[in-house]
Parts: structure tokens; C-alpha cells; sequence
């Protein structure tokens, strides 16, 4: 067990690593700006009371890249049943998207810099100036701090020591789940989480798995996720760790394979093909699923009456990880016992420290990426 909310089964392979141990008291120690997010004490740069009056909307949009806007997503798909509120999320340039002139939103437009691109492009193409904008942005001389001041539109401080892809428990990802309906406090679980030694043991020893495969070749993270709600959580999974770890000739590959669907084109590869990847299983309980109507049901398959989606996909998932077992194909596997806000902070806090000790452990700095720069100078280059 993980937590009272997640089960969790680690990697087969116990190996002592004194030193991850050591990082990430170190870690927890030096309490940085990224570090103060996921716990109790860090003092978000919105007041929640202002927002009474914002969350009378019901219609709502989020513009932002990466970051910017994966970590709210997340939150919004994994405990949609909680949210009564609609979102929209605008991640992406697209040239069909289609502008709606009937409803009124109220709009977040974020990005760190203030200056990403595709951010500045949709905010041209979808913001009303009648509508209510509230920017997210660090407090500096940018365009869309220069766009919300003409606009007269609220401001929050991006904390500019927090990259996007860690910042979902700061206000990029808190001032939304605030609007959704949810409690920003509920998710901050890092003070409880250090003194669990559960949690802190399984950490630790995760760690120096992945590090082990690292040593092995095995550099390919497949998620095996049985959650429809959680594509987006690992969406955002997958940025965290590309954009931390892949420096320096170096990381891991995450890849997003949606369960049992894949079952039927690249399981094949995963059981018999190349040995280079390692696996993690994902899986939520779901309290209200279909059932099956065994009315329809034929004598031939009579082992499927009186149960519902939930049942069988919980079947498949332990079958498989059978599988796996007796191919001695490594693997971890999360069961989710209860959806809240708890429970998704804790899996944030669990992935975010996770790699940025692997990230340690490479003598990789996990805070930047460099790499990414390169393209957006390079666009710029070509649209001057």
C-alpha cells in the first residue's frame, strides 16, 4: 500500500540505494519554491474569496501550452464526476477550431513567460474583451502582461522559480480546480506524505528500480492505463518526464498505451517483441459502471453475467500483469481505491519527486530544457 487510497506494487527488483534516500531528505529539506507547492504551507498568489463572484460562471476556458494547461486537465477529467462546472481547454493550434459566439466564458490565459506563441495566437483568435480574462503570467515586461493590463483583466503571479511542468499544485493548477468546484488544500498532501514510510520506502526503492533499467537499456516507460479519466493525467506524466530527463544523450521515453483497447495491436510487441521496456499499470475503481445484461448473454460466455465494465476491466488487468509476471517483464502497478482530490495530489507528489531524483541521480538538472528553446527560437526565426 502506498497510501490508505492507492495500492500499489512496486518493481520486483529490490536494490539499496542510500544515496537516492539521502537526495531526497536533502530534497525535502532545502524546501524550494517547487517543493513548497505540493504541501500545506505554500500560499498561493490568488484570494480564494475573490473568487466567489468568478465561480457564479458556468463556462470556462483555459488557454495555455504544455504546463500550462496539462496539469488542470488532468485534475478536470480524473474528478469530472465532482465537477459541475464546464471547461475547455485550448492546448493546441488548430485551424478548425471553431469560435463560439453564442456562450460567454470566462477565460485563463496562462503561460510563465508570457511570450509563448500558440498561447498569444489562441488568446488573439478566441478571447472576447467582454468576457472575463484572468491571466496567469510571471509579473514582468511580456506581451500577455502588456495584453492583460490594455485589457484591465486580473493578474495572478506565475511563480517564476516553478516550470510549468511542475506546477500543478501552485496557482496554474489550483486557481482552476478553486473554479471547478474542488479544494486546493485537499491536494497539498507532501507534509503527511514525508513522515509515511510507506510512501518514502516505495519511493525510494521505485527510484533506484527505474535507475537499474536505466543501466539495462531498458529505456522505454509504457503506461498500461485501464482509466479513461486518467489519459490526460498521463499526458501530463508525459511531459514531466521527457522535458526533465531527456538531456545530455540521456532519459526515458514515456509512452501512453489506453487499456484493453491496445490489447489488440501493440500488446503483441510489449509480450514478444524488444526487451527494452519497462511497464506501469494503472487503474481506478469505479463505483457506478454498466453491467452487463445477462438477458443477452449466450451460454458460451455465462462467465460474464452479473458483472459490470469495472469487474471485467479489473479482470483484464491482473490477467495481463499474470502474464507479465511469468515472462519476467518488469513491471509497477497503482490501483486507485477512491477518486478525490487526496488521492491525485498524492500521485502528483509521488511522479514529481520520482523524477527529479532520477533526475539527481543522472547528474541531470531536472528544471530546465533547453532543447525546447531551440525550436522556438528557430519558429521565430522564420516568421520575422
Amino acid at each position: 500500500m502506498l497510501t490508505s487510497e492507492i495500492k500499489f506494487s512496486n518493481f520486483k527488483y529490490k536494490i539499496k540505494n542510500t544515496k537516492i534516500k539521502k537526495n531526497l531528505s536533502d530534497l525535502i529539506k532545502k524546501k524550494n519554491q517547487i517543493i513548497e507547492s505540493l504541501g500545506k504551507n505554500y500560499k498561493s498568489s490568488f484570494n480564494k474569496k475573490k473568487l466567489k463572484k468568478i465561480k457564479q460562471s458556468n463556462n470556462f476556458r483555459i488557454i495555455g501550452m504544455g504546463g500550462s494547461s496539462l496539469g488542470s486537465h488532468a485534475i478536470y477529467d480524473f474528478l469530472k464526476d465532482k465537477i459541475k462546472k464546464n471547461f475547455v481547454f485550448i492546448d493546441n493550434l488548430h485551424s478548425d477550431t471553431k469560435i463560439d459566439k453564442k456562450n460567454f466564458f470566462t477565460n485563463l490565459i496562462i503561460s510563465k513567460s508570457g511570450n509563448t506563441v500558440e498561447t498569444i495566437v489562441n488568446s488573439n483568435i478566441l478571447i472576447k474583451k467582454k468576457e472575463k480574462n484572468i491571466f496567469i503570467t510571471e509579473k514582468k515586461n511580456s506581451y500577455l502582461y502588456s495584453l492583460a493590463e490594455k485589457l484591465k483583466s486580473d493578474i495572478i503571479h506565475h511563480n517564476n522559480y516553478i516550470g510549468g511542468r511542475y506546477s500543478v499544485l501552485s496557482e496554474v493548477g489550483m486557481l482552476p480546480a478553486e473554479l471547478m468546484g474542488l479544494s486546493s488544500n485537499k491536494f497539498r498532501n507532501l507534509n503527511l506524505l514525508v513522515k509515511n514510510k510507506k510512501f518514502i520506502n516505495a519511493l525510494v526503492s521505485n527510484v533506484s528500480s527505474i535507475l537499474h533499467f536505466s543501466k539495462k537499456k531498458k529505456f522505454n516507460s509504457i503506461i498500461i492505463n485501464y482509466d479513461k479519466k486518467s489519459e490526460n493525467l498521463f499526458k501530463w506524466y508525459q511531459q514531466l518526464v521527457a522535458e526533465s530527463l531527456g538531456k545530455e544523450k540521456k532519459g526515458f521515453l514515456p509512452i501512453v498505451s489506453n487499456m484493453p483497447k491496445d490489447n489488440h495491436s501493440v500488446m503483441q510487441l510489449y509480450l514478444d517483441g524488444l526487451d527494452n521496456n519497462f511497464f506501469t499499470f494503472f487503474y481506478v475503481n469505479e463505483n457506478k459502471s454498466l453491467k452487463i445484461n445477462n438477458s443477452l448473454i449466450l451460454p458460451s460466455q455465462s462467465y460474464l453475467k452479473n458483472k459490470n465494465l469495472a469487474k471485467i476491466t479489473l479482470a483484464q488487468k491482473h490477467a495481463t500483469e499474470n502474464v507479465f509476471r511469468k515472462k519476467n517483464i518488469p513491471f509497477r502497478s497503482f490501483e486507485i481505491k477512491k477518486r478525490n482530490e487526496k488521492t491525485l495530489g498524492e500521485l502528483f507528489c509521488f511522479f514529481i519527486l520520482e523524477t527529479i531524483l532520477i533526475g539527481k541521480s543522472l547528474n541531470l538538472n531536472p528544471y530546465d530544457q533547453p532543447a525546447v528553446e531551440l525550436i522556438k527560437k528557430e519558429t521565430k526565426k522564420l516568421l520575422i
